[in-house]
């Protein structure tokens, strides 16, 4: 059962999936959609999933479970991860390699392999200040509170 992010609790579960490019507007609208169809038939062991959706920076997909009410079984998990693959085929984006870091420089956001990540922050190339996406939350509290933080204060911050 497909409802809004806004409403899902603190302790729901996350997953975060971060594009290597900005979505158009035109295939945000296209991923909406199916995202909405998507959650609308998602279920574990026959029972409707309560979970949400939410896009952020038109390159981030955050989907959302209340897992309290039904939990994720391994082939619901899956039926996600073939969802979003769908999504890397139908838009060529990359959105499940997770050896990649999102960045705020200034006012852009910017997308690098973790080993150029890793090379610029020794080289001060990239500020300890700069704030980074922390796609390694757990559940909705931790993606509002901790996601975007300096990466000083995350996993981030072992590079400088």
């Amino acid at each position: 059962m497909q409802i809004p992010f806004s409403e899902l609790p603190s302790h729901a579960r996350v997953w975060i999936y971060q594009s290597d490019r900005v979505f158009t507007k035109e295939e945000l609208t296209k991923i909406e959609a199916a995202s909405q169809d998507f959650l609308t038939q998602w279920t574990a062991h026959g029972s409707e999933l309560k979970a949400g959706v939410e896009f952020r920076y038109d390159r981030f997909i955050i989907l959302g479970l209340n897992e309290s009410i039904q939990s994720a079984s391994g082939c619901s998990i899956d039926a996600s991860v073939r969802f979003i693959q769908s999504i890397e085929e139908e838009f060529s984006v990359i959105l499940m390699d997770k050896m990649n870091v999102t960045y705020r420089n200034k006012e852009h956001i910017q997308h690098i392999p973790l080993k150029y990540f890793r090379k610029m922050a020794k080289k001060k190339q990239i500020p300890s200040s700069a704030i980074v996406f922390n796609n390694l939350v757990l559940d909705k509290g931790e993606y509002e509170s901790q996601w975007e933080v300096p990466a000083s204060s995350s996993w981030h911050s072992r590079y400088f």
